[in-house]
This record gives structure tokens, sequence and C-alpha cells, in this order.
């Protein structure tokens, strides 16, 4: 079994910052991918960020230039610094992983989700 733990979610005001974590953990051989998605109300799910195990990192345009996601392979966690904060920001974030588990091989693991409200 593989879970997903997420952390770090809540209440700030626009132009304020908030640092997201997940960390992977089960029964786990490799990740390759990690990374966040996002769901606002009445919204398609979207990547906001995904990162590799060698550290490239794709970015949604929207948050470019204020999102910074990081990666600590040994602790196998993934960290979404988010800066400048907007209202339109507003959703819950989900961790994505794409993990070889040591007795099932490879698939993808999605986190519980955690809120972030941008409001004044």
């Amino acid at each position: 079994q593989v879970q997903l733990v997420e952390s770090g979610g809540g209440l700030v005001q626009p132009g304020g910052s908030l640092r997201l974590s997940c960390t992977a953990s089960g029964s786990i051989f490799s990740i390759s991918v990690m990374g966040w998605y996002c769901q606002a109300p009445g919204k398609e799910r979207e990547m906001v960020a995904t990162i590799n195990f060698g550290g490239s990192t794709n970015y949604a345009d929207s948050v470019k230039g204020r999102f910074t996601l990081s990666r600590d392979n040994a602790k196998n966690t993934v960290y979404l610094q988010m800066i400048s904060l907007k209202p339109e920001d507003t959703a819950v974030y989900y961790c994505y992983s794409y993990i070889r588990r040591r007795d099932l091989g490879w698939g993808e693991y999605w986190g519980q989700g955690t809120q972030v409200t941008v409001s004044s």
C-alpha cells in the first residue's frame, strides 16, 4: 500500500505565502514524478506543477514566477512554495505521484487534498 500525506494548506490574504508538503510512504520501490494539481469549485482538476526524479520541473502558466516546486528524494517528499498568492489560486490542492511499488509495479497515486483559500 502507498499513501501520500499532505500538509500546509490554509487561509491566507492576497499577496501572502504558503508552503505545501507531501510525503509518500509505504511499499515504494521508486518514484518517478511528484507534483501538485488543484481543483476549484465547478472546475476540472488541473496541473499546478510537477517534478521528475532528476529535478526537472514543469509549471502551469498561471503560477510561473510565483510557485516553486522542490523535492527531497531521500524523504520521498515534495514541497510547493507559493508566494504572491491571488484569490484565483483558491482551490483544493492534491498531491500526485507516479510510483513503482515493490509488489505491483507502476501506478498513479493521489493525496486526500488540502484546501488553500486566498481571501481578505
